[in-house]
């Protein structure tokens, strides 16, 4: 017996060893690229552990190693300005890969355009900007760019309306009004859109989101007062071939982002993007009788043209067409009772259509013509007051970009157009019969910028610009600012500081979606003049990079904003009213920010962040603190790949501090002052071969919403039209059995999204 195991254990033992000096004896070849977010890689580092292969990406970001010995290695890829990539991989034959490297969000070697209106490394820039990839988006999937903004610091989604869902972004406590959006460049999303437009931008489509928090009217003019928000899309010669995100939630909700490439001709190239959103599924979990969502069908499309050109002067034209169907209200609402009152519903049909490029002209100084056109028509009833309103905005802009010597020169002239129409008294005038006549608003809005930097040396940079505008209404505005930039001779420590001057001429109706509601009468004590506001920030950016190969990336900003002419919507004085004026004393935003970068050289990265502000109005010498702003304000953002897998584990979440609330009366029993309250999701995404992701997770982990702790959040939402409220001489709601609070309907009540917990299923597909 044991003879024979003897002999079946020597055949097998030299069985092993022929085969393994068999394999040892193979040569196989390598063969891969190298990408990161579709485009090839150049000059990364690429070892095979262990040997002597090792050989860097070419321009498009492809490897090769020829007549490697056969067996098991550690494939190492390491490149400038992205997280080091390690992947086991077994050679028993000839094979080809992908490797996907990712961006170091803190690289200071990043491009940004929106601080000088042109394109500058991040380093380099005299005005401080802040950089996010599609990458970290990526990390919490949202329907919208307008939820996917909640993991910034110092930036919050403000929801404006407990049933339709409305919001806008608030900058450092200011709120959305003074945010001006950017798509390349161009103000597109502004007046209507600010309420409406950020909903249905492709997020397959965006490169990055830069943010500057602070005026930029120098450059940008109205609404970039408490900063701006710049969605950068992709070009079509970097996109992908073709890329899908389709996602779905428990709620019901189903969001779709479908993105391709193609070429028309050999001078032409075009980018093709659609998202698509839908929500049907009405929700009431806190028992109030309506809504806990807004329900909504939204799809957007979004087409973009690149254009070849003799000496690589520039051409691009792009469009946009966004058209929305939401609606909230009590839980039996259907479009049949849509304007009358008999059951309450908020309905809103969004149409709205975008174009905007840029060209070169064909002379040989670099001159830039810059244009874009929107259109806004927007349909909705609030209960049983309606809002019925289009608004088109034409600009166009010449600048000219003039390097001499030490000086980098831009000089522009603007001219903007602005038609807006309502059903509102806003465009309505009487005539002499004393009955109201329907007056459009028609204002002009031509003006000229000078930006001049100057680099004093190698570390010193100075940037000095001014702009003069006339407004037809309003007059002459005039918009300075200075920057001032130092930087370390080893450029990991930049100090920023600005100072400037901004300026907004409002429209309430196009931009306080509480004008809008039929809950509360609207008055204006007076014309409303321009607001302007003078800023300050003084910014530092330290770069550390660890012995155990950790990079922690540190950027602070200490911050203050003085306004005159600000424009306060009164809650207060009267329940009933919503009472617009200009402040006859002064306002204040002051406050510091924190970021925190960090890189573990173990697949662990963390970006965190902290905002405490001070933002309140003085009036008559009484200090009032701004409704829905917080003090503090905290975001983070944790990742970590497993070693040597496709596994990625991402944390998200944010913090608030309590904000002050609007009250209808003395008696009213909900809070004055919101809770601490925090979002919080975690995701985790698996990358397949080929370009394919998985990824699901569970948003809202703490199932939080706003009612805990308060009775209810919609003030009688049992009687949305006030039919059976007393009202005293004054107008004032009374105190009766059936009203014990003397309250009306109101949904102004709201500070955060009250949708629970819930979780999420995707997939990714990109095909480079």
């Amino acid at each position: 017996m044991f003879k024979y195991l003897f002999f079946l254990f020597g055949c097998t033992f030299i069985l092993s060893i022929n085969v393994s000096a068999y394999g040892q004896e193979q040569e196989m070849n390598l063969r891969g690229k190298v990408v990161s977010e579709g485009r090839g890689v150049e000059a990364a580092a690429v070892t095979l552990r262990g040997s002597s292969f090792s050989v860097k990406s070419d321009a498009e970001g492809k490897f090769e190693f020829n007549n490697v010995p056969a067996g098991n290695y550690i494939l190492t890829v390491s490149a400038a300005d992205y997280e080091k990539f390690e992947k086991s991989v077994a050679l028993f034959r000839d094979t080809d890969l992908s490797v996907e490297l990712n961006k170091i969000s803190s690289s200071l070697d990043e491009v940004v355009i929106s601080g000088t209106m042109k394109e500058v490394s991040k380093l380099e820039s005299p005005v401080p900007v802040e950089v996010y990839t599609s990458k970290f988006f990526k990390a919490n999937p949202t329907p919208s760019l307008f939820d996917a903004l909640q993991n910034i610091n110092g930036v919050r989604p403000q929801l404006n309306c407990n049933i339709c869902n409305t919001g806008d972004i608030h900058i450092n406590g200011l709120e959305g009004p003074y945010t001006m959006i950017l798509i390349d460049g161009m103000p597109i999303v502004s007046g209507l859109a600010t309420v409406y437009g950020l909903s249905g931008i492709p997020q397959a489509l965006i490169e990055r989101v830069e943010i500057v928090k602070g005026p930029a009217s120098t450059l940008y003019g109205s609404e970039a007062v408490g900063g701006l928000i710049n969605i950068i899309t992709k070009k079509p010669s970097n996109s992908p071939l073709f890329s899908a995100d389709v996602f779905g939630t428990s709620w019901g909700e189903i969001t779709a982002d479908v993105a391709g490439k193609f070429k028309a001709g050999k001078k032409a190239q075009s980018l093709m993007g659609i998202n698509y959103f839908n929500y049907q599924i009405p929700i009431d979990n806190n028992k109030d009788g309506f809504t806990d969502v807004t329900l909504q069908n939204r799809i957007s499309v979004f087409n973009k043209w690149n254009f070849s050109r003799k000496n690589n002067r520039i051409f691009s034209l792009a469009a946009r067409y966004v058209y929305e169907d939401r609606w909230g209200g009590e839980m039996s609402w259907s479009k049949k009772y849509r304007g009358g009152d008999e059951v309450y519903g908020e309905s809103i049909y969004t149409n709205r259509w975008e174009i905007f490029g840029t060209y070169q002209l064909p002379v040989k100084e670099k001159i830039l013509f810059q244009f874009s056109a929107n259109g806004h028509d927007q349909n909705s009833v609030y209960g049983n007051t309606s809002y019925i309103a289009q608004q088109y905005v034409g600009f166009g802009q010449f600048y000219w970009d003039k390097k001499i010597k030490n000086h980098d020169l831009l000089v522009g002239t603007t001219f903007r157009y602005t038609y807006y129409d309502d059903n509102t008294p806003a465009t309505a005038v009487s005539d002499s019969a004393g009955t109201g006549k329907n007056n459009p608003s028609n204002t002009y809005l031509p003006g000229i910028f000078v930006q001049d930097e100057i680099r004093l040396n190698d570390q010193n940079k100075l940037l000095l610009g001014v702009r003069y505008d006339y407004n037809s209404i309003h007059g002459s505005i005039f918009t300075p600012r200075l920057n001032y930039k130092w930087s370390s001779e080893n450029k990991k420590n930049v100090l920023r500081v600005s100072v400037g001057n901004g300026y907004r001429v409002a429209n309430v109706f196009t931009e306080d979606h509480a004008a809008l509601t039929g809950a509360r009468k609207v008055e204006f004590l007076e014309d409303l003049k321009p607001e302007t506001s003078w800023n300050g920030n003084i910014n530092f950016v330290k770069k550390m990079f660890l012995k155990n190969g950790s990079i922690i990336g540190l950027d602070a900003t200490v911050f203050y904003t003085y306004f005159t002419n600000k424009i306060i919507a009164d809650y207060d004085t009267d329940p009933n009213k919503i009472i617009y004026d200009n402040l006859k004393g002064y306002a204040v935003s002051r406050g510091i920010s924190l970021n925190m970068d960090i890189v573990f050289p173990f697949g662990l990265k963390m970006l965190l962040g902290g905002t405490y502000m001070d933002v309140y109005s003085m009036k008559d010498n009484n200090r009032v603190r701004q409704l829905f702003t917080e003090k503090f304000t905290g975001t983070w953002t944790i990742g970590y790949t497993v070693p040597n897998t496709q596994l990625t584990i991402d944390y998200t979440g944010n913090v608030y501090s309590p904000m002050r609330l609007p009250l209808l009366s003395e008696q009213d029993p909900r809070s004055e002052y919101s809770p601490w309250w925090s979002i919080q999701n975690i995701q985790i995404t698996y990358k397949f071969k080929k370009g394919l992701e998985i990824y699901g997770g569970v948003k809202n982990l703490l199932n939080w919403t706003p009612n805990k702790g308060n009775p209810f959040i919609i003030a009688r939402a049992f009687d949305p039209f006030d039919k059976n409220v007393q009202f005293d001489a004054n107008g004032q709601a009374m105190i009766t059995p059936d009203n014990p609070y003397g309250l009306t309907f109101d949904p102004s009540y709201v500070y955060g999204p009250n949708q629970g917990i819930r979780g999420f299923l995707g997939v990714r597909w990109t095909i480079n």
